[in-house]
């Protein structure tokens, strides 16, 4: 059996953290390897423990999450980041997608929603529930467009329409089926789409695709 996904909690309220860690704690593949009450105690305990994921809480006395978040993929950039929050905001989630976060759960979710989240960063991906990615597009430039990434990377290759399609349903949050079902394609095909214009883009996750979506403006309503 394969070694457990290692957590670390931190949330300024220890009620909350006591039944995250009884949920957690329960599942045979995740075990809380400890818990921080503020943004400085997580930093310091991620840098000692080095755990896979880390739940991360925005509000929290006196160096709130964002900013540890900031601080967290510099010193421990081999944990995953994984922000469980109660603001369902575009504002926030942009912030926290910008600074390296991989997740962006509400408080008010479902506990199968966050166990299943855990699992989809602790494999390498990302994780925004679909309402999030339209939040994302209903309330578009929040803080603006920024400027070409990665130094001033070479214009990507061009995407033909029917990658371009799929990228923007993509970026929606509409689901491989759902985009198959939409343009009169097989899964497969809309993977191997979806797979060529992520090559093209230099993207490697969803969250990046969403971000560079919107940085483009391709999201906009056409009408």
């Amino acid at each position: 059996m394969s070694e457990p996904i290692r957590i670390l909690l931190a949330d300024d309220h220890a009620v909350l953290r006591a039944g995250m860690r009884a949920l957690l704690d329960a599942e045979p593949d995740m075990i809380v390897v400890g818990e921080a009450s503020e943004g400085h105690e997580c930093v310091a305990l991620a840098e000692r423990l080095r755990p896979d994921v880390i739940l991360l809480d925005i509000n929290m006395p006196e160096c709130n999450g964002l900013e540890a978040l900031d601080v967290l993929v510099v010193r421990v950039p081999e944990s995953r980041v994984l922000v469980l929050t109660m603001h369902d905001d575009a504002g926030y989630l942009r912030r926290v997608l910008a600074s390296g976060g991989v997740g962006y759960v509400l408080k008010q979710a479902a506990s199968e929603e966050l166990l299943s989240a855990i699992r989809a960063v602790h494999e390498g991906g990302t994780y925004l529930h679909p309402a999030h990615t339209r939040l994302l597009v209903e309330q578009p430039g929040v803080g603006g467009r920024p400027e070409a990434r990665d130094g001033g990377a070479a214009r990507p290759e061009p995407l033909s329409e029917r990658e371009a399609q799929v990228f923007r349903l993509v970026a929606l949050g509409y689901r491989n089926g759902e985009i198959a079902d939409q343009l009169g394609l097989s899964v497969k095909t809309v993977e191997t789409y979806k797979a060529r214009l992520m090559q093209k883009l230099g993207l490697r996750s969803r969250a990046a695709l969403v971000r560079y979506a919107l940085d483009l403006g391709i999201l906009e309503d056409p009408d």
